[in-house]
């Protein structure tokens, strides 16, 4: 992964001879020693770019957000399984969901719930979002991540932007800020990491930025910054010179204008920029922090390049605490109905609705009938989704619970289901994708029984 943010740590240097102390750190050995970037660039430049661009914003949220107290209300259960949220009606007659997702619900029409995602693997771990299936001891490290497979299918839809990127913090809880892998399909397609995370949680593979510390981490005038210190010592110290073509257009990627300009705010029509609302760069516990404003740079990336971004978002687990389920709920709520919205906005504003699809989940769902501390515990019988864009059929809702929201009670959905969607709103025919590990054995993105959502697409 190349990272974009986060602690410095000094390295030997490249292959070409250039001083990574004086230019980029990078660790680990990636093809001898090489940036794995140029090797990228160089698979990428193999496959056929299509001149369309399709997109999916994946944002995950951490730790298990409560179905039944979000999207599946039930208001007519006892009080021990109902909690403290009303349901509010929306802007689609007969679909209601909690009180304090306001601006979700008059936008009902523009989106899709999800209320019988079922097969859930109950690990607190983002890699079943990532890749659609429960990690295993088999697939840890050798399952690519669905934004891998769609770099190694579809390539770049610009050669200044990578095609699979990662706005995933690394966080205390490691498999909260896991973005996917490149898998047998090589480093080449693990996702572009923009953002670092705890020093303790950074991975030695990672490229960064000099000088820009976590504590920075919301400064993006610090993030400018060092793109221009790039720019200074490649001028400076002719770094340049002697470098192959993928070299040369990795420094283009890392020095690009498009890049640079997709994650400078400041380029940002502040009255859209503002109705995202403000950062908190504190991380959350082990969780992510409450960035709100990296909904508008997910929006930034994809119109400007990337096929996948992949984000994760503060911190979902809840169930410690009196009643902390609940305060928390108050908490967060808000801040992802006005960031999810704002994105939705954005993206019908620009024309990219039927372009780029947006999934917003966590990896299970939360018991219907609250502790002994009102809160609600790991429950992987049952979860939900939301989705948008995409070209997609919204204002909808997709399967349905049983009285008291403990499993599906029609139209059960899996990951799988959700990631084949995902690849037809993209354009992948997934019957014609087949690729090798380094044994020469064959591989599909997903299993032979996995469908789209056909009320959807």
């Amino acid at each position: 992964m190349l990272t974009l943010f986060g602690k410095p740590h000094a390295r030997g240097g490249f292959c070409d001879g250039v001083n990574r102390r004086d230019f980029l750190t990078i660790g680990g050995t990636l093809f001898g020693g090489c940036l794995a970037l140029p090797n990228l660039l160089a698979t990428e430049n193999k496959v056929n770019i299509r001149s369309s661009h399709k997109a999916v914003i994946n944002i995950y949220l951490p730790g298990g957000p409560p179905h039944i107290d979000m999207w599946d209300l039930k208001p007519d259960a006892p009080a021990e399984v109902r909690g403290e949220f009303n349901p509010i009606q929306t802007r689609v007659p007969g679909i209601q969901i909690c009180e304090l997702f306001p601006r979700i619900a008059q936008m009902m029409d523009r989106f899709v719930i999800v209320r019988s995602l079922v097969g859930n693997s109950g690990d607190h771990d983002a890699y079943q979002c990532m890749t659609g299936r429960p990690r295993t001891a088999a697939n840890n490290g050798f399952w690519p991540g669905f934004s891998s497979w769609v770099s190694k299918v579809q390539g770049g839809a610009d050669t200044a932007v990578p095609a699979n990127v990662s706005l995933m913090y690394p966080t205390g809880e490691r498999r909260w800020g896991y973005p996917g892998e490149g898998g047998f399909l090589g480093l080449q397609h693990a996702p572009f990491q923009l953002v670092g995370g705890k020093a303790n949680n950074m991975k030695s593979d990672n490229l960064t930025l000099q000088g820009v510390s976590l504590d920075r981490l919301n400064d993006r005038v610090a993030l400018l910054k060092g793109f221009d210190t790039i720019d200074r010592k490649v001028d400076a110290k002719g770094a340049m010179d002697g470098m192959d073509a993928f070299n040369r257009q990795a420094l283009d990627i890392l020095t690009s204008s498009k890049l640079k300009d997709a994650v400078d705010l400041s380029k940002e029509d502040p009255k859209v920029l503002a109705r995202y609302g403000v950062d908190d760069p504190a991380f959350e516990r082990d969780g992510a922090p409450r960035m709100v404003r990296n909904f508008c740079i997910a929006r930034r990336l994809v119109e400007a390049g990337a096929r996948v971004v992949t984000m994760n978002f503060t911190r979902w687990d809840w169930h410690g605490g009196d009643g902390k389920n609940f305060v928390q709920a108050k908490k967060d709520f808000p801040l992802l109905d006005v960031a999810v919205t704002s994105l939705i906005e954005d993206i019908h504003a620009r024309g990219l609705d039927k372009d780029v699809t947006v999934i917003v989940w966590g990896e299970f769902g939360r018991t219907p009938k609250l502790n002994n501390m009102a809160s609600r515990d790991h429950w992987p019988q049952l979860n939900c989704a939301l989705m948008a864009g995409g070209g997609m059929r919204t204002g909808q809702v997709i399967g349905s619970s049983n009285r008291l929201g403990e499993r599906a009670a029609s139209r059960p959905v899996t990951h799988q289901d959700i990631f084949a969607t995902l690849y037809k709103n993209l354009g992948v025919d997934l019957n014609a994708v087949r690729e090798y590990d380094a044994n020469g054995r064959p591989y599909y993105p997903l299993d032979a029984d996995a469908t789209p959502i056909r009320e959807l697409v």
